[in-house]
C-alpha cells in the first residue's frame, strides 16, 4: 500500500499515482512520450532499454520491469531481455555505440558530474551523435526523477515479468500520453 491514500489502491507503481494527480500527470506523461517515443535517431526500442537500466539501477522494480517490457515490445524479442537488461545484456546483441551512451546514462544514474568528457568522446567514437548523447541524459536523468517518485511514495508492483507485458505492449504501440 502506498504512503498516501491513492484514489485506485489496485493501480501498481506510477499508474496510481498519475491518476491521483491528472494536473502533474500531463506533463510527467508528455515527457515520457517525447523521451521514449519522440523523433530521434535512437530507436524507441533502444530508448527504452535506456529508461529500464536506469531504473533498474535505482532498483525501482515497477519502472524497470515496464520499461524493459516495453522494450520486448518494440524490438519483437523474448520476455528474457527483461532479465538481460538487468544483468547489462551479456545475450542481446546492442551497438557498440548503445553500449557507451548506457555508460554515460550509469554515470547520470548516479551523479550528472560523474559524466566526463572521456565518456562522451568515448561515445562520439563509436558514432553517437550530439542529439543521442543530450537524449541519454535527459532520459537517465528523468527516469531518476521517475523512479524516485514511484518508489518514495511506497507504490506497489507486480513481482513476475509476465504481469508487465501487456503493459509494455500498451506503452511501445500505444503510447504515454492518456490525458
Amino acid at each position: 500500500m502506498a504512503h498516501i491514500k491513492l484514489q485506485n489502491e489496485e493501480l501498481p507503481g506510477i499508474v496510481g499515482l498519475l491518476d491521483y494527480r491528472p494536473e502533474t500527470a500531463k506533463p510527467l506523461l508528455d515527457l515520457a512520450e517525447t523521451l521514449l517515443r519522440g523523433p530521434s535517431s535512437l530507436t524507441s526500442g533502444e530508448r527504452e532499454i535506456i529508461a529500464a537500466s536506469v531504473s533498474y539501477w535505482n532498483q525501482c522494480h515497477f519502472c524497470h520491469t515496464s520499461h524493459a517490457a516495453a522494450a520486448v515490445a518494440h524490438l519483437k524479442s523474448g520476455i528474457n531481455l527483461i532479465d538481460d537488461i538487468k544483468a547489462g545484456l551479456p545475450d542481446t546483441p546492442v551497438s557498440t555505440k548503445l553500449r557507451a551512451l548506457l555508460h554515460i546514462a550509469h554515470q547520470v544514474q548516479g551523479n550528472g558530474k560523474n559524466v566526463t568528457e572521456d565518456d562522451v568522446a568515448a561515445a562520439r567514437a563509436e558514432g553517437a551523435t550530439d542529439n543521442e548523447i543530450h537524449d541519454t541524459v535527459l532520459i537517465a536523468a528523468a527516469f531518476c526523477m521517475y523512479n524516485r517518485y514511484v518508489d518514495g511514495l511506497g507504490t506497489w508492483a507486480p513481482g513476475p515479468n509476465e504481469a508487465y507485458v501487456e503493459m509494455g505492449e500498451r506503452m511501445a504501440h500505444v503510447g504515454y500520453v492518456r490525458y
